[in-house]
């Protein structure tokens, strides 16, 4: 990274080719003749702000000499905070990352940095500048990575949530990586990240580790709950992002949802008593809003459990219910065409009243890399997939291979293998109704997704590899 030409060369070349004066350029750049002298000379460090001035008025784009700037100030010259905040604010700004990375890597042997590299990524990730932010706190925690501090926990916490994204596999070493720092944050900031934990092991539907994850946040919150009520009365400013009793809620229902996905509906159903009617004295109109939440996520999971039992008297109801609450309507789909599935019942009814709706989660399928992005396509495949199913049992192969060709292309993207497997396993039971023009359309994601099949052991087990 060392530089060929320093900046205050290129500035001084480009004033005598344009034929300035000294003054003209300080005119057009605003910044002061004596200090342009000064800095060309160099006798004077230049300023961001100056710097920035100084590419504007040579009419070149912004951040143009950062990476000369850089190595001019932190790689050569020992840094100062002073200096090495704002460039690199600027840099995050103008999404320069590469120059971050490379300042950084010159600074992390001074160790005075840490607090304010660790105070600056936290106002980057407040202003959204989450590539700047991961970079500052995977630069603090390796600086402190012997230390048992809560701040290197904290740093391994965001990094943690900033790694989520569309790739399951990294996603899940991402939380293997995490885990052990859990213990050393702050006993109300483990709540957060036992939950989010725990919703990432649903999505790869480990469902043992989910069950004991909500134990585990079931116990925590307990134990805040009780030190709390000692402390009644003393100022205690909470870190939690939501109330605290939502998370022995959130708790119960995590619970449910495994025992569901278990098909012990039972037992599921009792966990859903337990956050159906939440008694709060004077709530606020924060708390009223989740008690309203958790009382609906109770009415519709209610529905679903007794839809999975086999009561058709449910299903009425279930489908009102999601048709009004545009955020269960999705996973209300995948339960009404599993329960469909299930007992071999026609739901066509039900399909058509949701046309317009199912047209729209074709639309809007998303292969962005944020994670919530994953969740919402994890349910993608989910309805997709069962679809598929049901279109095909009824004989209608032209659908189904059409849902089950959706179904497929997402699970590919996300690296969702247990899907694929299904997808694989779906269409060679159903292949034999294939038209030439499925097996051609599709034969390349299709001996991708066989490719993935035989990679788990299902080696050997008839497949014709188109």
């Amino acid at each position: 990274m060392e530089p060929t030409t320093t900046i205050r060369s290129f500035i001084e070349d480009y004033i005598r080719k344009q034929g300035y004066t000294l003054q003209y350029f300080a005119d057009i750049s605003g910044v002061n003749a004596g200090t342009l002298s000064a800095i060309i000379k160099g006798t004077r460090p230049i300023a961001m702000a100056q710097l920035d001035l100084i590419t504007k008025g040579m009419k070149l784009e912004e951040g143009h000499f950062y990476e000369i700037y850089g190595a001019e100030c932190f790689v050569e010259s020992a840094p100062h905070w002073r200096r090495l905040e704002p460039f690199l604010q600027r840099c995050a700004e103008l999404d320069k990352l590469e120059c971050i990375q490379r300042v950084i890597q010159q600074v992390t042997d001074d160790r005075s940095y840490i607090s304010e590299l660790f105070e600056m990524a936290e106002g980057m990730l407040e202003r959204g500048q989450k590539k700047a932010a991961r970079m500052l706190y995977e630069c603090v925690a390796e600086c402190e990575k012997y230390q048992h501090s809560e701040r290197l926990a904290l740093c391994q916490y965001r990094i943690f949530t900033l790694s989520l994204g569309q790739d399951q596999h990294e996603n899940l070493r991402a939380a293997v990586h995490f885990e052990p720092y859990i213990n050393r944050l702050d006993e109300e900031r483990q709540l957060d990240a036992i939950r989010e934990l725990a919703n990432l092991y649903a999505s790869l539907n480990y469902w043992d580790k989910v069950f004991q994850l909500a134990d585990e946040l079931l116990q925590r919150v307990k134990f805040l709950e009780q030190y709390k009520n000692k402390k009644k009365g003393i100022d205690d400013i909470s870190i939690c992002k939501h109330p605290l009793f939502t998370y022995k809620y959130y708790a119960y229902l995590i619970m449910a949802t495994v025992w569901s996905e278990r098909k012990d509906y039972e037992k599921a159903l009792k966990y859903i008593s337990l956050y159906s009617n939440i008694v709060i004295e004077e709530p606020t109109s924060e708390e009223q809003l989740f008690i309203k939440r958790f009382k609906d996520w109770a009415e519709v999971n209610t529905y679903s459990c007794k839809l999975m039992m086999g009561d058709m008297d449910a299903l009425n109801s279930y489908l009102d219910f999601i048709e009004v609450n545009e955020n269960e309507t999705l996973l209300g789909l995948v339960k009404v065409i599993e329960a469909a599935n299930l007992y071999h019942l026609n739901i066509d009814h039900a399909l058509r009243r949701f046309d317009m709706l199912i047209h729209k989660f074709f639309n809007e399928l998303n292969y962005q890399s944020s994670y919530s992005t994953i969740i919402k396509n994890k349910q993608y495949t989910n309805f997709w997939g069962k679809l598929a199913l049901y279109q095909l049992t009824k004989g209608r192969y032209q659908e189904g291979f059409r849902n089950l060709i959706n179904c497929l292309t997402i699970a590919q993207k996300i690296k969702d293998d247990s899907t694929v497997i299904y997808c694989v396993g779906l269409f060679e039971a159903y292949r034999s109704h294939a038209s030439e023009l499925i097996e051609s359309q599709y034969k390349d994601i299709i001996k991708e997704a066989y490719g993935r099949y035989e990679k788990k052991g299902n080696v050997g087990i008839g497949i014709n590899v188109v």
